[in-house]
């Protein structure tokens, strides 16, 4: 049997600020040898909720994705 649930990421998570399940958002923290280290903030009062380490191939965001600009030569507006 493949490997269904492989990687779970958190929508809601109990705040106790809060005092109920708030939606929460993702904030990368480290990145580091041995994997990412990403902290689960509360949507609402911005309240940490927990963290969470993926190991293994980088995940890369689509910012993170974008191809950079090069030193390409840059005109300045006079």
């Amino acid at each position: 049997m493949p490997d269904q649930f492989g990687a779970f990421t958190a929508t809601e998570l109990y705040c106790p600020k809060c005092r109920r399940a708030q939606p929460v958002r993702e904030k990368l923290l480290l990145i580091l040898p041995s994997g990412e280290l990403h902290e689960y903030l509360c949507a609402h009062c911005a309240e940490s909720l927990g963290k969470r380490t993926v190991s293994g191939p980088a995940v890369r965001t689509a910012a993170a994705a974008a191809p950079r600009r090069t030193g390409a030569a840059r005109r300045l507006l006079r």
